[in-house]
């Protein structure tokens, strides 16, 4: 089965927790905090191998949780950092942010890495925390924990030139004649329903990758028929070969074929026109496809490259094999994408902002209690370790320093009133 759109979750390793210990050695009576820190959790870190060709094995796994780092241990030893999960993916992968549709990475040479979910901070030991106020301190932290999000892996195949055509126009045959690909081939509409890559030799030293593409039909842009399962492979070629079925036995007319296929094209994506295309007039060995042929010059721009072909008696094929190699030749590679665009959605994403460090939700439950929320808080909350008094004196610190015990006040809450922070609740105390 050929998979090439995929939903997944990644979450990266939570931080080791820092450790509250002290030295206990002989004549050392006042020796003083010894708690270590946790190690970094591990990263979800996405590589290209060249030896995939689908996202198959991401349907039978979904879930990537990278493991945590190691907690810190006494004596000032510092946890393990945990091993980078490695997932492997085919090269011409993108990567996008499920919620945001942002561009996390767009992976296309082999060896190519990317982290998608970077695992979290450890958190500090008591060592960190003495001073000269307080040189035996019984403070901690847990580890951060490591970022989370689903993504969606979309499959875009790498070839030089991409095979586009309403079905049963031959792009199936033409493709098996030029190259030792073997796509299945019949006399029913999508026949091709996956796509197709070979390998073509244009006979004088150079090669090329072609992908047989499956058929467009009219509204694919919207999703009718194959629809984005196909245009999202087109993105990738370099040069567009049409397809067009000249011999009208389908009873239908190659110009409007080929008016219809190219409006497809550029409702899809607009940068998909910038690509040079060649025009191949397939089936010149049936009745009538002459006249057709002459008909159908006389329509379209006198620009256009039109090579007649007939896949079945290999007809025109040196000649066409020649000019689409030449058009390679001085057609540059399209980026699907702006690198300072994805380096900037990745930069977005892991951005701790300054700016918004201090934002707050505060709400209020069905219950009556008041519930405060947000990124920062949550954070805040989870890397405190609440064992210890002098952990929770200095989470109170912290919230006061934000500002949420006068934003409560404003919203009305009174001494004893409850407080929730996710799933825990707290006695306000004024």
């Amino acid at each position: 089965m050929f998979v090439d759109h995929v939903k997944i979750y990644v979450k990266g390793g939570d931080g080791g927790n820092g450790m509250v210990a002290f030295r206990r050695e002989k004549y050392e009576p006042m020796g003083g905090p010894a708690g270590g820190d946790g190690g970094k959790g591990a990263d979800v870190i996405f590589e290209v191998d060249e030896g995939l060709r689908t996202l198959m094995d991401f349907r039978y796994q979904r879930h990537f949780k990278a493991q945590r780092g190691e907690h810190g241990m006494s004596k000032s030893m510092h946890g393990k950092n945990a091993k980078d999960m490695i997932v492997k993916v085919p090269p011409g992968t993108t990567v996008t942010d499920a919620e945001s549709g942002a561009i996390i990475a767009d992976l296309t040479e082999h060896g190519q890495r990317a982290v998608i979910a970077k695992g979290g901070r450890g958190g500090r030991g008591n060592i960190r925390f003495a001073t000269p106020a307080n040189p035996a301190p019984e403070i901690s932290e847990k580890g951060e924990p490591g970022y989370e999000l689903e993504v969606v892996l979309e499959l875009k195949v790498l070839a030089d030139v991409g095979l586009v055509g309403f079905p049963s126009v031959g792009k199936s045959t033409l493709l098996s004649v030029v190259s030792a690909a073997k796509p299945k081939i019949g006399d029913y509409h999508f026949t091709t329903i996956v796509p197709n890559l070979g390998v073509v030799d244009a006979g004088d030293g150079r090669s090329f990758v072609m992908a047989d593409l499956p058929g467009l039909i009219e509204g694919a842009h919207q999703g009718v028929g194959l629809g984005h399962q196909f245009l999202r492979h087109i993105e990738r070629t370099r040069v567009i070969v049409h397809v067009i079925d000249m011999s009208g036995m389908e009873g239908r007319d190659p110009y409007e074929d080929y008016a219809t296929i190219n409006e497809e094209l550029e409702q899809y994506n607009l940068r998909l026109t910038e690509r040079p295309q060649i025009v191949v007039a397939n089936k010149m060995d049936m009745p009538e496809a002459e006249i057709n042929l002459a008909e159908f010059k006389e329509q379209i721009p006198s620009d256009v490259r039109v090579y007649p072909i007939s896949a079945i008696t290999r007809q025109g094929l040196s000649d066409l094999l020649y000019a689409i190699a030449d058009l390679l030749e001085e057609t540059p590679e399209f980026p699907l994408y702006d690198p300072e665009e994805v380096e900037e959605s990745r930069h977005v994403l892991y951005k701790f902002e300054a700016e918004k460090k201090d934002e707050f939700v505060i709400g209020r439950d069905d219950d009556g209690a008041f519930t405060v929320g947000g990124p920062a808080i949550e954070r805040l909350f989870k890397m405190t370790n609440f064992s210890h008094e002098e952990s929770v004196r200095r989470f109170g610190r912290q919230l006061r320093g934000m500002g949420i015990d006068d934003a409560l006040r404003e919203r009305g809450v009174q001494n004893g009133d409850t407080v929730r922070i996710m799933d825990y609740e707290f006695e306000f105390v004024d």
